[in-house]
């Protein structure tokens, strides 16, 4: 079988003392392709050292939304990365409002907070549509993070109707669904775990040939190995784990996971 690792961080520091070990292991489980999301200046050089010394791991380019800090160092590294053979994708970006801050009943001025809050949105958005005019003009896809957003991603990206590329660690809001004829789901060990729900019901209803298979390793651990380091090695898992609950094979999910990674990323 041969499997696709859409979104996986070899770049990160927990790599660094066993990566080709890690990579062999992962090519004997028949994980050919991987593609690092460099999501932040400090990594580029690492995650586009990495690829160009591996034939079949990838690299794509952007800032992370919970990095908009890094505005400027961002933009005067793009030129050197962008238009590398080996750059596949724009990103990580989007929006997450997760780490916003809180407004508590405690809070002495709420109306400043509130506006404090409405201009990170503000910021994050801005760098998203950025990233995403970016995107179109490179003619390259999109890896799209959103987390706690979805109205506001959706918004943003039915306003760009040439933008094109994969929903990353697909958070199972039904209004994304309403993307499929341009944009792929990343499916990872979130699939594995007890709690996901709303991932298991909603799963179903993505088209199978806008379905991709990611890690984002090191983070997001599948299940049984939660509490680990996240490994490229578990594509295969997490594979299984979305066959089981579509009813088809492991080499179904495989190849249809392949193709459709070959499809947005045009890795050959």
């Amino acid at each position: 079988m041969h499997f696709v690792d859409t979104h996986c961080h070899l770049d990160d520091e927990r790599y660094e003392g066993d990566l080709d070990t890690v990579l062999k292991r992962t090519r004997n489980l028949g994980v050919e392709e991987i593609l690092i999301p460099a999501a932040s200046p400090r990594t580029l050089d690492r995650a586009k050292e990495i690829s160009d010394s591996d034939k079949n791991v990838y690299f794509a380019c952007g800032l992370h939304p919970c990095d908009i800090d890094e505005e400027a160092q961002f933009r005067t590294s793009l030129s050197r990365f962008v238009d590398s053979p080996k750059c596949k994708a724009i990103g990580e970006c989007g929006l997450d409002y997760y780490y916003l801050p809180k407004v508590s009943q405690e809070d002495c001025d709420k109306e400043k907070r509130h506006q404090e809050i409405e201009a990170i949105k503000n910021a994050q958005k801005a760098l998203f549509a950025e990233q995403i005019e970016l995107a179109i003009s490179k003619d390259l896809p999109l890896i799209v993070h959103i987390r706690e957003a979805s109205n506001d991603a959706y918004e943003i990206l039915s306003s760009y109707k040439q933008a094109r590329g994969v929903l990353h660690c697909y958070n199972a809001d039904r209004i994304l669904l309403d993307l499929s004829d341009r944009f792929y789901y990343g499916i990872g060990g979130v699939a594995t775990f007890k709690n996901a729900r709303r991932l298991l019901e909603v799963l179903p209803l993505i088209p199978k040939n806008r379905l991709l298979l990611e890690t984002d390793a090191p983070y997001l651990t599948p299940h049984p190995h939660r509490g680990e380091r996240n490994s490229p090695e578990y594509i295969p898992l997490i594979a299984t784990r979305v066959g089981e609950i579509l009813g088809v094979s492991v080499e179904e999910i495989a190849s249809i996971t392949t193709q459709n990674a070959q499809n947005l990323f045009k890795f050959n």
